[in-house]
């Protein structure tokens, strides 16, 4: 025979066909360097599905465990009874199975001395895909086992795959259904996708297109990643390859799926005027793209997708109804809307200073513009009256504390309870000497004492018709001396601390600001 037939191939040499191409992986467990002669002989050159058979050969079962330890690769093994002992090779089978847990490997039982190891005892009793005598295990035999023991890997590797990409779906809804920001969303969508296929691609996008009250159009990127990552949210803007812009533009058009050897697109319809489409860009080829997963993976992310753009767009038109209702009464005040807006930022940071929950924080921004929506109650022959305010006057304008509370108290809303606490409690003095109720300390709600605190910081700093614009140094010094008076000492010492960040807010808003 050729020696060169049954030389070992370098290892160096292996490890690279193993990175660069998909082969079959077979492992020989046999103390005869024969058989390991044979078996090559016979397999050399042999290809299953379009795969080559890489061939490794252990001479002993500490061999073979040794291999196995360190590579799960192997779709099946040929395994010698006797080896150490007369039992090796059944040990070893029982290790595979019971302690290194690799249900995958398909293996095939081969002895020599059949007496030793009978048939229906070790098919009973281990856990063996196939048991075969060498004496009848001739070429066309051996091929017959080889391509039954591949074919059933293969099966038993794709079921383990698609219960893996099953996991790994429900996994990254749960962790999608957890993000409220639209960023952060599309990328952790992106993320999962490519976790979830594994398949390299070398570019991924989510885009959505929505068509408004006057029918007209638009379409956006809401996420992407790989070579033509973008900065602008306009599809058409963006810098994506033309003729990728051009599929995905398609897409939307035709209303369906589209796929070739280089790329897959979804669409999938959100609601009656928005869809989204997913852009996946194979690296390198498709073979274990599994299209169904994607879509039921993307049917999820643009449902989920939807609903979140719908929550932001909700909470966005609330934020802008509320300050325009704050701008409304300060308009009836002859007051700048700016005052609103700078009053809500101070309030925040505030909160952020004192390390408040988000969500608190979030909600008092919100809430601020309303804190003096009882003002609408209040005549403006009052509220307009220069000066010093007396007597009836002055209990009219305080009565809009209340009335503001009471307002805002008719909603369930979380926000909405806020805000009434807000503007029922915001005149009230941490000593007890304000307004409507006398409370003192902490039994004035957070938010109010926050309040109290922002609202006279902005409202000294800007002229009104009952008194002058105070200077910087005038309103530290107030701020400081009312401390335990009308104010809680560590939200003044806040502001103190952090004056010209505070100062800043009311530059980048001034009172000419609408």
């Amino acid at each position: 025979m050729n020696e060169f037939i049954f030389k070992d191939e370098d290892e160096t040499e292996v490890e690279t066909n193993h990175k660069n191409q998909k082969l079959w992986r077979i492992l020989i467990i046999d103390d005869d360097e024969s058989v390991h002669q044979v078996t090559k002989l016979v397999l050399s050159g042999v290809e299953i599905e379009h795969r080559q058979l890489d061939i490794t050969s252990a001479y002993s079962s500490a061999e073979a465990k040794s291999i196995l330890q360190n590579d799960d690769t192997f779709c099946m093994a040929f395994v010698d009874v006797v080896m150490e002992t007369d039992s090796a090779g059944l040990e070893l089978v029982k290790w595979i199975r019971e302690v290194h847990k690799n249900q995958a490997i398909r293996l095939v039982l081969r002895t020599g001395q059949p007496g030793s190891a009978p048939e229906a005892k070790v098919i009973k009793e281990f856990d063996i895909n196939d048991y075969k005598e060498k004496t009848e295990l001739t070429a066309n035999k051996m091929l017959t086992t080889v391509y039954a023991s591949i074919r059933a890997y293969r099966d038993i590797i794709t079921i383990k795959h698609s219960l893996d990409a099953f996991k790994k779906l429900i996994e990254a809804t749960h962790d999608l259904l957890k993000m409220d920001q639209l960023k952060s969303f599309g990328s952790a969508a992106l993320n999962h996708l490519l976790t979830l296929m594994n398949v390299d691609s070398s570019a991924l996008y989510i885009a959505r297109t929505q068509t408004d009250f006057a029918k007209v159009s638009t379409s956006s990127i809401l996420a992407c990643t790989g070579k033509y990552v973008c900065e602008s949210d306009s599809l058409e803007l963006s810098n994506i390859d033309l003729k990728v812009k051009k599929i995905i533009q398609q897409v939307f058009l035709d209303k369906k799926h589209y796929n070739d050897n280089s790329c897959f697109v979804g669409y999938y319809k959100a609601s009656m005027n928005s869809s989204s489409v997913l852009y996946i860009e194979f690296e390198d080829d498709n073979e274990h793209f599994k299209a169904s997963l994607a879509e039921l993976f993307a049917t999820n992310v643009a449902l989920i997708l939807e609903s979140l753009i719908k929550q932001q767009e909700i909470e966005r038109t609330q934020r802008e109804l509320l300050f325009v209702v704050g701008e409304a009464v300060e308009a009836r005040s002859k007051e700048t809307g700016a005052h609103v807006k700078r009053v809500a930022i101070i309030c925040e940071l505030i909160a952020q200073k004192l390390g408040l929950e988000e969500s608190y924080i979030n909600a008092l921004r919100l809430a601020a513009p309303l804190h003096d929506l009882g003002k609408i109650a209040v005549p403006e022959a009052i509220l307009h009256k220069p000066g010093k305010l007396e007597g009836q006057d002055w209990k009219i304008m305080q009565s809009h504390a209340q009335i503001g509370g009471e307002i805002l108290n008719k909603s369930n809303v979380s926000v909405s309870k806020l805000a009434a606490r807000l503007a029922h409690y915001h005149h009230e003095n941490w000593d007890g000497s304000g307004y409507p109720d006398g409370l003192v300390g902490e039994k004035i709600p957070l938010e109010a004492r926050i309040m109290a605190v922002a609202d006279v910081f902005d409202a000294l700093g800007s002229k009104r018709c009952y008194k002058e614009k105070w200077s910087n140094e005038e309103i530290r010094t107030f701020l400081i001396n009312e401390k335990e008076k009308k104010f809680e000492t560590r939200i003044v010492d806040i502001v103190i601390d952090n004056f010209d960040e505070f100062l800043a807010i009311r530059e980048q808003f001034p009172d000419d600001c609408v």
